[in-house]
């Protein structure tokens, strides 16, 4: 399972109640993204909620493909929005703060932590593989899991 189907919205009910909208909890479900890629409901948001929706959709649901919200772009913007903040130096207490912070967004600890350890394990085995095979990247993959470590 993807990191980006751990991924919930604070506030759940709140949100459903001022958007009149039943949807699920998954913020990268496909009805999660219609409700908030359409934007019908979003004036009935108070404000500090839609600030937090549109810095959502600005940030993740902007792509110019025929099949948005669905591409899976919004879902690789966030697995590297992750990766970029474990990269700052933060570890998944942190990471779920900032993301609630950001766009009122919430995982479990555990799943930031397990995603963080296959995405390290991941980059290892990649870097094996472009040193065995002799490639220049070695040393760019190298320093990507160094990052994360």
């Amino acid at each position: 399972m993807a990191i980006t189907d751990k991924i919930y919205v604070k506030n759940h009910r709140q949100l459903a109640s001022q958007l009149d909208a039943s949807f699920p909890k998954s913020a990268f479900s496909g009805a999660t993204l219609d409700v908030l890629f359409t934007g019908d409901g979003l004036a009935k948001l108070d404000e500090a909620s839609r600030e937090r929706v549109l810095e959502f959709v600005e940030d993740f649901l902007d792509c110019d493909c025929q099949a948005r919200p669905h591409c899976g772009h919004p879902q690789r913007k966030f697995v590297a929005y992750l990766l970029e903040l474990r990269a700052q130096g933060l570890g998944p207490d942190a990471i779920v703060d900032v993301m609630g912070d950001d766009y009122m967004l919430y995982a479990y600890p555990g799943d930031v932590l397990s995603f963080l350890d296959d995405s390290v394990r991941t980059l290892e085995a990649a870097e094996r593989l472009a040193d065995v095979d002799g490639r220049e990247t070695a040393d760019e993959i190298r320093r990507k899991r160094r990052e994360l470590t």
